[in-house]
């Protein structure tokens, strides 16, 4: 998520040379600088062994979309990830990878409309029919209802996931370095300029998380200077129990847990048939990583 640091700059430095604009071209500005699709798919960057199989659905508004179904067999989670807002899903391979290992989980990776092999122009209604319309493959795929999939979201991805389990509910939610919103993150790299009335693609998790009910893993790392740790918090204080948060020492905004961090990430999704409302709690990292460590994102245009 790079890209977000553009939103940062690029937006707010859109609007300061654009102030005569009508609020449509102020808008475009906006879609250009929020999305960064990349249609080409870097297949030589994943080992040989790597096949998943390809997805092909379409959002309720006809737009042909395109992901990868990376299954296991008599898998204990069935999850549906989104990446951040660069890139596509090719750059996300070893993510599947690591949760079919570690997490003994089937995992369908896709596309929003306009990134890899998906059709359309990104937006942020876009955005939320197209996972809709994933979760809906995959429940047919996998063979279990919609309620039973866990939604993971990076970075932007995070947004997504969490209009998602917001409005349709899900097994559980997970979250990796995203935001409270869009403009609070353009507010933090330039708080004097007018960006929470300005910018059109909101993501507004702070507002949608309080209505999700259901178990959440937050995990943000403490070195983020694209998307601050206290967005993370400010998530975690407003998600309902159960809920875990998960601070990672060092690590700055992409990056890839290592084997420690995925058997916590097990535990909890173990632990995702719990009442409602049974505590899970924060976790002070540094232990963990001490003995761990974390490891970097591989290159990749991650968001």
């Amino acid at each position: 998520m790079q890209a977000i640091h553009a939103v940062t700059i690029g937006v707010c430095a859109s609007l300061v040379g654009c102030v005569s604009l009508s609020p449509p071209g102020v808008r475009s500005i906006d879609d250009a600088i929020v999305y960064q699709p990349a249609k080409h798919y870097a297949e030589a960057i994943h080992p040989a062994d790597f096949v998943p199989e390809d997805a092909f659905f379409e959002a309720d508004d006809g737009v042909a979309l395109h992901g990868w179904y990376c299954p296991v067999a008599s898998p204990e989670s069935i999850i549906l990830f989104a990446h951040g807002n660069a890139g596509n899903v090719a750059d996300r391979w070893m993510v599947a990878r690591q949760l079919n290992q570690h997490c003994n989980a089937s995992v369908l990776l896709f596309d929003y409309r306009g990134y890899g092999r998906s059709e359309g122009t990104p937006s942020e209604p876009g955005l939320l029919r197209d996972a809709r319309a994933a979760r809906a493959w995959l429940s047919q795929r996998a063979g279990v209802p919609a309620s039973d999939i866990v939604l993971y979201g990076q970075s932007l991805g995070g947004g997504v996931m969490v209009d998602l389990a917001a409005n349709d509910g899900a097994r559980a939610l997970v979250l990796e370095s995203t935001f409270t919103s869009l403009p609070d993150v353009a507010h933090d790299a330039l708080p004097l300029l007018p960006t929470r009335l300005l910018m059109r693609n909101r993501f507004d998790s702070l507002k949608k998380i309080q209505r999700f009910h259901g178990p959440t893993w937050i995990a943000h790392g403490d070195a983020d200077r694209v998307i601050d740790i206290e967005h993370g918090r400010k998530l975690y204080a407003a998600a309902n129990e159960p809920k875990q948060f998960v601070a990672v020492p060092g690590q700055g905004h992409n990056w890839v847990p290592n084997g420690m961090h995925l058997a916590q990430l097990r535990r909890f999704l173990e632990s995702a048939g719990k009442a409602a409302g049974d505590p899970l709690g924060e976790i002070d990292a540094s232990a963990a990583t001490s003995k761990s460590g974390w490891s970097p994102h591989p290159p990749s245009p991650s968001t």
